[in-house]
């Protein structure tokens, strides 16, 4: 018997917005418990992020390494970005962080795994690509700043991300995540990748134009 997440919202008495940013804000919403009681929840409303398990054919992930502020850590990541267009395609974001950050196209896209970062706290959700059939851009490359100015690249076996995220060395969840499951859909073989959803597969998370 298989299981499965489920919407559902519960009632919404009253609800504030005290912090507006750049890309996210905070909300306060006071929610009707099952016993009738109200509570209150403070959260994180996200647009919405594309991340790209990008494989070549030696079985080496493309991988990156930025300064994440919050943790005050270096992190290896796998590209990743913003949806910053409401209703916008993830597949054509996801393609264009990996032309922006890695300068890399692809000729082959799957739904790798959709996941919800943080849900007792931030309402992002994001889209985990499965890249392969790599190349190098054409075009001029993507130009830098802030904290990608000193990004370091490089391409690393998937069993080393897997064993270094087992490891507690790797903590960046994308990469973590996306490593894991396409280890796993590897385990069973090409069928496993066969079996993976299109790249436009419908994401209800995040519903997105054609």
């Amino acid at each position: 018997m298989g299981i499965t997440d489920t919407p559902e919202e519960w009632q919404v008495t009253a609800t504030a917005t005290p912090f507006v940013g750049n890309k996210t804000s905070v909300r306060t919403d006071e929610v009707v418990m099952p016993d009738g009681s109200t509570a209150t929840r403070d959260y994180q409303v996200h647009p919405g992020s594309v991340a790209v398990v990008a494989l070549d054919e030696q079985g080496r992930v493309l991988v990156l390494k930025q300064y994440r502020h919050p943790v005050r850590q270096k992190l290896w990541e796998i590209p990743a970005g913003l949806l910053d267009v409401p209703g916008e395609n993830p597949l054509h974001a996801a393609q264009r962080e990996l032309f922006e950050e890695a300068h890399v196209k692809a000729d082959d896209w799957r739904v790798l795994t959709d996941i919800y970062t943080t849900p007792g706290g931030c309402d992002e959700a994001i889209r985990i690509f499965l890249a392969r059939g790599l190349s190098a851009a054409e075009g001029e490359r993507f130009e830098v700043s802030e904290e990608e100015a000193d990004m370091e690249f490089a391409r690393v076996p998937l069993d080393e991300l897997v064993r270094g995220a087992l490891a507690g060395e790797l903590h960046n969840n994308c990469l973590v995540v996306g490593s894991l499951a396409l280890a796993a859909a590897l385990a069973s073989g090409e069928q496993g990748l066969a079996a993976l959803r299109p790249a436009d597969a419908p994401w209800p998370a995040r519903p997105f134009e054609g």
